[in-house]
């Protein structure tokens, strides 16, 4: 019987061992193996054999890349306004041995060193800058912190700041702030177009009354050249009939006379707005005028000058055969 429970403590101890012995590291883990407490090597990824009861694994470090996230902090800026603040923080180990022992807390570390260089840095810049400034920010602290944290063999790749949180007074202004910014561009740009608008049409205005001169002058020019064109044949009208004169004696003038006296008389028959109209005719003018019209066509056959022609009927006998006056009506 004690033999029996002497072999399987036997076992035991001999499965202890062997567990003790052998290790297997993850992938993105180093282990640091420790000699009787003394740091010797990091254990890469894989299998390894340790020294039963001298060797043990110290430390189990995590070297992919890993986020700390920093809490909410109040930071008061240059310009004394209070405001909260949430950061992100992404590193990576790459010297396992010196991040397990040559800093007690790593995450804790890093955290504290952000924080005290997060306020440092927004601390001196009004809140206008640290609100537009992010990647500046962003740039400061990874600058800081990275090289606060290389002898621990860490690497900070990225800080990023999450959000900022002015006072409520703070977003309120410059929400007006921005309103007002807004209606002002909006202001700006309905005036340009307005500006815009009154010049175009003026320059339509301009154009229309460029145009509307140039019709003007041309409608004048031409009416001017039909004047003198009406002048000319005026002219040369007027010189026919001085020439006919002359030819022709006193005869061409009862000729012209007698017929524009015809013309008058006929257009009163043709009035459209008289029905009956009374008016005296000396009949001896116009039975004189007839009377040249047949001497300048008799003369006109016969060849003998027209100023030989005898005078016309008297007019005490054209008053014995036309009444005085002779009521004509048109409709």
């Amino acid at each position: 019987m004690i033999e029996s429970i002497l072999l399987l403590l036997l076992v035991v101890l001999i499965v202890a061992v062997l567990f003790s012995t052998v290790r297997v590291v993850k992938q993105g883990y180093v282990y640091t193996i420790e000699r009787l407490g003394k740091f010797t090597k990091a254990a890469e990824p894989g299998l390894h054999i340790l020294i039963p009861f001298i060797d043990r694994i110290g430390h189990k470090i995590n070297v992919m890349e890993q986020v700390l996230d920093i809490p909410g902090q109040e930071i008061i800026t240059k310009d004394n306004a209070m405001v909260g603040v949430d950061a992100v923080v992404f590193f990576q180990v790459l010297e396992a041995d010196k991040a397990a022992y040559e800093v007690s807390n790593l995450y804790g570390a890093i955290m504290a060193l952000t924080t005290t260089n997060l306020r440092t840095v927004m601390g001196s810049m009004d809140l206008d800058e640290t609100l537009s400034k992010r990647d500046e920010i962003n740039a400061r602290l990874l600058s800081v912190v990275d090289h606060a944290t290389s002898p621990w063999g860490v690497k900070i790749t990225r800080v990023e700041i999450k959000d900022i949180r002015p006072p409520i007074d703070i977003s309120e202004a410059m929400a007006r702030q921005m309103k007002a910014e807004r209606l002002k561009r909006a202001e700006i740009l309905e005036a340009e177009g307005d500006r815009a608008s009154n010049i175009l049409r003026a320059e339509g205005d301009k154009q229309s009354a460029i145009l509307t001169a140039e019709g003007k002058k041309e409608a004048a020019f031409r009416d001017a050249e039909a004047r003198e064109r009406l002048a000319e044949a005026e002219a040369k009208a007027t010189q026919m009939v001085s020439d006919a004169i002359a030819e022709s004696g006193n005869a061409a003038i009862n000729y012209f006379v007698a017929q524009e006296y015809t013309k008058a008389v006929g257009k009163f028959a043709t009035s459209p707005n008289a029905k009956t109209i009374l008016f005296p005719v000396e009949a001896t003018q116009l039975i004189g005028s007839l009377g040249g019209i047949g001497e300048l066509v008799k003369d006109a056959v016969t060849g003998d000058h027209p100023g030989s022609a005898p005078p016309p009927a008297s007019g005490k006998a054209a008053r014995s055969s036309v009444p005085r006056s002779t009521p004509r009506s048109s409709s």
